[in-house]
């Protein structure tokens, strides 16, 4: 089984959960979506305390105008 066929199994399997739970999936999905939020913000903080941290981030999400974030000033 390659990647695109094990990506497409997943998605079936959370498509069937959803059908089959209809007041659940919304509460593991929310959860879900919140760890991934609060882990780039931890990486975030992480990277901020390193050397150059700013210029790291800057770099990695392509920031153009620095205004648009007051802790980038």
């Amino acid at each position: 089984m390659n990647v695109r066929e094990s990506h497409f199994d997943q998605i079936e399997r959370w498509a069937h959960f959803v059908r089959e739970n209809p007041t659940q999936w919304k509460k593991i999905h929310t959860s879900f979506v919140n760890a991934i939020f609060q882990k780039n913000e931890k990486m975030i903080q992480k990277i901020l305390k390193m050397p150059k941290g700013k210029e790291k981030i800057i770099e990695l999400y392509h920031i153009k105008n620095r205004e648009g974030y007051s802790w980038l000033k």
